[in-house]
């Protein structure tokens, strides 16, 4: 029998750290917890919604979108009713940056006009040996900013002595591309507008139900589910249809508003009771009651603030239905009308198929109302996310 030494089994290496020892580092690590511990409801939430990179993306998108509503006159390369009539029906024009192989910088092809023998319809081709260089941070088509004042400021415009249409022209030569950023100030504006109203009913009327109960609940919610049993499509068309003819466009821009804000507040202010239903047993409710503090200080400073930002994030979620519906209005020719220019009324122009066969741009202004409905659903997403205490 031989005898088998064993080996000896490996030890581990011990490696001792050269860096310079910290005497501070504790304090620092107790620091970052303690401001972690102490911030507020809203800094807790702003530090989760960040982790949301498409909610962000999106964030950062609707602000560069509603940014542009105000400065709509400036990127505009043309007045909103400018009409060519040599350019009808012209479709868009391609921006280029090399002739030839040879770098010029952004620049279009002018456009020769022929007239087709068979249909008489205008055919437009690029003038291959024409390259026209775009004008940018110059003075070109004279508006008024704002209504308010004149100005020939733009950030593009068309070459000297040619034009420019990015996106091409409607069936009276104006614009699309212009018109698409003008009608955003309606389009964005809208929702904005009728989801205040709306948040401020579904406050009002949820807040007095969740807090009394009683007959005022049961009268709140039998008028919730008497909207709610209508189907929102008819009843947007007949309430529209109702609006007089004789009005302006700004009595029928608020009309619109105030319908989608009627429409839209009641399942927002079934959130809003069904919470202060639970909240107002709680023991600071009852504390702030026993003190004599009156209904509208405990719903206003106790009860609302407790869920005030899922409110918010519901709230951001309801904004798109109501650009979806008054696009769709517009698009039946039942909301907005000429002159005020919405995406809704600009795809009114396209609902010929033949017409939208031959002339496809003029589908063109449903890509900023899919963008624009997308980034908002991300951006609700993150925020209701970020509004859950569980997240």
């Amino acid at each position: 029998m031989t005898d088998q030494t064993s080996t000896p089994p490996s030890r581990t290496p011990h490696f001792v750290s050269t860096e310079k020892w910290d005497p501070y580092v504790a304090e620092r690590l107790t620091a970052d917890q303690e401001k972690y511990y102490m911030a507020g409801q809203w800094k807790l939430m702003w530090w989760r919604f960040r982790r949301h990179k498409p909610a962000v993306v999106s964030m950062i998108f609707l602000a560069l979108m509603y940014f542009s509503t105000a400065i709509s006159e400036w990127i505009a390369p043309y007045d909103l009713h400018s009409r060519h009539s040599a350019y009808i029906f012209a479709p868009p024009q391609s921006v280029h940056l090399f002739h030839e192989g040879k770098f010029l910088g952004p620049f279009v092809y002018g456009l020769k006009t022929e007239r087709d023998p068979d249909t008489l319809q205008r055919v437009y081709t690029p003038d291959l040996a024409k390259p026209m260089p775009l004008r940018f941070f110059c003075s070109g088509a004279p508006y008024e900013f704002w209504d308010l004042i004149d100005g020939t400021f733009h950030f593009v415009c068309p070459p000297e002595g040619g034009q420019f249409f990015w996106l091409g022209t409607d069936r009276l030569g104006r614009d699309l591309f212009s018109r698409i950023v003008y009608a955003a100030r309606i389009s964005l504006t809208i929702g904005l507008i009728g989801i205040t109203l709306s948040f401020a009913l579904a406050l009002i009327l949820g807040g007095l139900a969740g807090y009394y109960g009683g007959w005022v609940d049961s009268v709140v919610q039998r008028i919730t589910e008497i909207i709610k049993s209508f189907p929102h499509l008819p009843l947007w068309l007949a309430l529209s249809a109702a609006l007089p003819v004789t009005w302006s466009p700004l009595l029928i821009y608020f009309g619109i508003t105030i319908i989608l804000a009627l429409l839209d507040w009641p399942g927002l202010g079934r959130a809003v009771r069904s919470k202060l239903l639970s909240l107002r047993e709680e023991d600071y409710a009852a504390a702030a009651q026993m003190m004599g503090a009156k209904p509208a200080r405990i719903i206003g400073r106790h009860l609302l603030p407790g869920f005030m930002s899922h409110l918010i994030a519901s709230a951001t979620l309801s904004i798109p239905s109501m650009i979806l519906a008054e696009t769709a209005l517009s698009f039946l020719g039942l909301g907005l009308r000429p002159p005020i220019t919405s995406w809704g009324v600009l795809l009114n122009e396209a609902t010929d198929i033949n017409v939208v066969a031959v002339h496809w741009w003029l589908m063109l202004p449903v890509v900023p109302v899919v963008l624009v409905i997308l980034a908002y659903q991300f951006m609700g997403d993150g925020m209701r996310d970020a509004a859950d205490p569980y997240a």
